[in-house]
C-alpha cells in the first residue's frame, strides 16, 4: 500500500474510532442525565403523594389512583411492615424506573417508564452519527489530498535517490513542503559531495589495492597527516576494532612506546624500522616502511601463538629434564656403588630395589607422555561402546587393591540406577578411573574414603571421584590439569606421580565432547567430576 493509502486508511481508522467512543459517552452521559431527571421527579411526585395522603385511610386507595391517573404513574403506598397499604394499576414495559421514599405510614414508591428516555436516546444517537459520517467524509478528503502532496515529491526524491546510485544526472522535486524541501537540499549537497569523494577514492585505491592484495598480514596505510587511509581486517582484528569502526590517527593508533617511536620515525623522518611489542595479551611484529609522497606503511604480524609454543615447549623441555634427573641421578649414584663391588647382599637387594622404582618411575613417565602427546596431537580418537560402568569401577578399583587395603581407605561406590548408558571408549573410561583413584590415592589419609558415584546429569552422565583427603588451595584450582602442575611437589614425588595424569584425563573427556572440574578445599577432600553427553558425538 502507498502512502496516500496508508494515510487515508490511518485517518479513516482514527476517526472513526473516535466517532464511536464520542457516541457512546455522549450517550451514556445523555442517558444518565436524563434518568437523573426523571428520578427527581418521580421522588417529588412520591413525596406530594405523602402530604396527600388523608387521615382516614379508607380513602388512600382513592387519593392514590387520582395522582396515578393524573400523572400516569404506578404509585403504591406501603406500611412499615411492608405490606401494600393502597396501590394503583401496574405498569406495561421492562424498562420502568422506581423511586421510593418515605412517607405515609411507611414508604412511597413511584414508578414510571423510561420510553421518553429512549425516544431522546435515539433521537440524539441519529443526530451525532449523521455528522459524524459528514466530519468522516471530509476527513478522509483532506487526508487524500494530503497524502498526494505529500507522496508525490517523496516518489519524485526517490526516484532522484536511484539515479544517483546509478551514477546518472539526478532531478530534484519542488514540493512547498518545508521538510521535504530541506530534505531535497540535503540531497543535493550529498551528491555533490559524493562525486569529490568518488573522485578521491579513485586516486586513493590505486596505491593501496596492489599493497592490501599482495600482503597477507594486517596492513595500515596513513597520508602524511598521519590520516589512516587503508586498515585491513586482520589489521583491526589485531587492534581489537571492528570493520567499518572509525580508527584514530597513526599516532595515537598505539598504546605502546615502542609502537609509537617506530611510527614517529616512519611518518617523521622516513625511517623504516622492525619492532616486536606486547599489545593486549597479544605479541605482533611491527614493520614500518614510508610511502612515496608522505605517509608510512606497516605491517603487522601475530606472533602470539608463535612465542607462546616457543614457551610451551622450553617450560616441556624444562618439566621433562627436571623429571627425568632425579630417577637418572639415583639410578646413576646406586649403579656406581655396585660397581665398586664392596656392597654386601642386604645392601645390593635395597639398592636394586631402588634401581627398579625409578627405572619404573622413568617408564611411567614416558608413557604418560606418550599417552598425552597422542591426545592432545588429535591422533588418538575415541570409539565408543556401550560401558557397563559398575564392571569397571570394580576392575579400575581391584587394579590398586595392594595400597587400598595398605593405606586402610573405603571405596563406597554410588551408581544411579536412573542413570542412562554410557557410550564411550572403555579404554579411556579405564584410564580416566585408573588416574583419578591413583591421584586421590596420594593425598588420602590413611583410614580415609575415596568415593566414586555415576549420577545423571544435564542431559547426561556424570562421573565423579572423591576424597577426603587434604584438599587443594583454590589459588591452585584453576591450574590443576596442566602438565606437570603440582600443588605439593615434594608430596607428589614421594608418591611417584608423573604430573601428567589429570592433564591426560581432561583432554580424553574433552575428546568425548564432555567436560571436567574440580572442587576442593583445605583439609576438606576432592572433587573431580567429569560429564559426559549421552550420545557425544564423536567418530
Amino acid at each position: 500500500m502507498n502512502f496516500s493509502g496508508r494515510l487515508v486508511l490511518g485517518t479513516f481508522t482514527v476517526v472513526i474510532f473516535t466517532i464511536l467512543v464520542l457516541i457512546w459517552g455522549a450517550e451514556r452521559t445523555m442517558r444518565a442525565s436524563l434518568e437523573r431527571d426523571v428520578r427527581t421527579g418521580l421522588e417529588r411526585e412520591a413525596r406530594i403523594v405523602a402530604d396527600l395522603l388523608p387521615p382516614d385511610r379508607t380513602t388512600w386507595q382513592a387519593t392514590v389512583t387520582r395522582s396515578s391517573a393524573r400523572s400516569g404513574h404506578r404509585i403504591v403506598v406501603r406500611n412499615a411492615d411492608g405490606t401494600t397499604a393502597a396501590a394503583s394499576d401496574s405498569l406495561l414495559g421492562s424498562n420502568i424506573l422506581r423511586v421510593e421514599v418515605p412517607g405515609g405510614p411507611g414508604t412511597i414508591m413511584v414508578a414510571a417508564p423510561l420510553d421518553g428516555v429512549d425516544e431522546a436516546v435515539r433521537l440524539a444517537r441519529g443526530s451525532m452519527t449523521g455528522a459524524a459520517l459528514l466530519a468522516l467524509l471530509v476527513a478522509l478528503g483532506l487526508a487524500f489530498v494530503a497524502g498526494r502532496s505529500i507522496a508525490t515529491p517523496l516518489v519524485q526524491l526517490s526516484t532522484a535517490a536511484r539515479a544517483i546510485a546509478a551514477g546518472t544526472l539526478p532531478r530534484f522535486p519542488r514540493s512547498g513542503v518545508p521538510e521535504i524541501d530541506t530534505l531535497v537540499q540535503a540531497l543535493r549537497q550529498m551528491n555533490r559531495q559524493l562525486a569529490d569523494r568518488f573522485d578521491e577514492l579513485r586516486q586513493e585505491k590505486a596505491g593501496s589495492t596492489a599493497i592490501v592484495e599482495a600482503m597477507g598480514e594486517g596492513i595500515i596505510a596513513a597520508d602524511a597527516r598521519a590520516r589512516i587511509v587503508t586498515a585491513n581486517q586482520a589489521a583491526r582484528a589485531m587492534l581489537g576494532y571492528e570493520i567499518g569502526e572509525e580508527l584514530p590517527d597513526l599516532r595515537t593508533l598505539f598504546r605502546v612506546k615502542g609502537a609509537r617511536e617506530l611510527v614517529t620515525a616512519v611518518l617523521e623522518r622516513g625511517e623504516a624500522g622492525d619492532r616486536e611489542i606486547e599489545l593486549d595479551g597479544q605479541v605482533l611484529s611491527l614493520h614500518a616502511r614510508p610511502m612515496d609522497g608522505g605517509g608510512g606503511l606497516l605491517v603487522l604480524r601475530d606472533l602470539t601463538e608463535v612465542r607462546r609454543l616457543e614457551a610451551v615447549r622450553r617450560d616441556f623441555v624444562a618439566n621433562v629434564s627436571h623429571e627425568l634427573k632425579t630417577p637418572l641421578t639415583s639410578i646413576s649414584g646406586y649403579a656406581e656403588t655396585l660397581a665398586g663391588g664392596d656392597v654386601g647382599d642386604p645392601t645390593r637387594e635395597r639398592f636394586l630395589a631402588t634401581i627398579l622404582s625409578n627405572a619404573r618411575r622413568m617408564q611411567s613417565l614416558v608413557d604418560d607422555l606418550l599417552d598425552l602427546s597422542r591426545v592432545e596431537s588429535g591422533r588418538w580418537v575415541p570409539r565408543p561402546e556401550r560401558l557397563d560402568l559398575a564392571a569397571l569401577t570394580t576392575e579400575s578399583l581391584a587394579l590398586f587393591a595392594d595400597r587400598i587395603a595398605a593405606r586402610q581407605v573405603a571405596c563406597p561406590i554410588d551408581l544411579d540406577p536412573a542413570t542412562p548408558p554410557l557410550f564411550a571408549d572403555p579404554s579411556a573410561v579405564r584410564q580416566i578411573l585408573g588416574n583419578l583413584v591413583d591421584n586421590a590415592l596420594r593425598y588420602v589419609e590413611v583410614g580415609g574414603t575415596i568415593a566414586i558415584s555415576v549420577h545423571p546429569v544435564d542431559g547426561g552422565i556424570e562421573l565423579a571421584v572423591a576424597d577426603d583427603g587434604i584438599g587443594i588451595p583454590a589459588e591452585h584450582l584453576p591450574r590443576i590439569f596442566e602438565r606437570f602442575y603440582r600443588v605439593d611437589p615434594s608430596r607428589s614425588r614421594e608418591e611417584g606421580g608423573t604430573g601428567l595424569g589429570l592433564a591426560i584425563v581432561r583432554h580424553m573427556v574433552e575428546a568425548h565432547g564432555g567436560r571436567i572440574r574440580a572442587e576442593s578445599a583445605p583439609r576438606e577432600g576432592t572433587t573431580i567430576r567429569c560429564w559426559f553427553p549421552a550420545r557425544p558425538d564423536v567418530a
